[in-house]
């Protein structure tokens, strides 16, 4: 299982110590949410952040932007140093031409869906995707709880990829936690982004590790 450690929970006062500590588990990616307070109800960090990160981290920085518009900043995204750009489905109004301008600029695309948009909306789209990622939580917010209706759309979300020939990944956001990752895993997903599990834990890279193992 791919672990994403959720940069939006770790101590923002000492990022070094957080990423530092992520670098030295069996994590493999970073997982960074851009918040504007249009699209959702808060405000979290920006590029000159990641870019900072970027710089001294061989982490892969998968940028999860819950923004309004997020075709405007393709190239920033890419700037600042991200692997993978992650926009939601609701807030792009031609999908498709977001994802080949992401691809363009040297990035994987990969589109989220909230909890109450169906699967189904990604038919016309999942062969052009590298990852899909389902909220399991409303998006804005960390420490939320898991919605248990997920583990119904992470299995369409795997059907439809097998049916279509999709080599997309599915990844999943939102009350991941040792109680409800192996629910997940089960159910289909290839990676987990886990929050206060992992940052809150007395043993982090204990968490990160047992995740990782599913």
């Amino acid at each position: 299982m791919i672990v994403a450690p959720s940069l939006l929970s770790a101590d923002f006062f000492d990022l070094r110590s957080s990423v530092r500590m992520v670098e030295s588990s069996s994590a493999q990616w970073l997982h960074c949410d851009v918040m504007d307070g249009v699209f959702v109800p808060n405000i979290s960090f920006g590029f000159p952040v990641i870019e900072a990160i970027s710089k001294h981290t061989s982490l892969l920085l998968d940028v999860h932007l819950m923004i309004v518009e997020p075709d405007k900043y393709i190239s920033q995204v890419r700037d600042c140093g991200a692997a993978i750009m992650n926009v939601h489905y609701e807030a792009c109004t031609h999908l498709h031409r977001t994802v080949q301008a992401i691809r363009n600029a040297g990035m994987r695309p990969a589109v989220t869906l909230n909890p109450a948009t169906p699967v189904a909306m990604l038919c016309d789209i999942i062969n052009d995707v590298d990852m899909v990622l389902l909220m399991s939580v409303n998006p804005g917010f960390g420490g939320q709880s898991f919605i248990p209706h997920t583990l119904t759309k992470i299995k369409q979300l795997k059907q439809l990829i097998v049916e279509s020939g999709s080599e997309a990944l599915i990844e999943v956001d939102g009350g991941v936690n040792l109680e409800t990752a192996p629910l997940i895993a089960e159910a289909g997903a290839d990676v987990l982004v886990a929050g206060n599990a992992v940052f809150k834990a007395e043993s982090p890279i204990s968490v990160i590790d047992r995740l990782v193992n599913l």
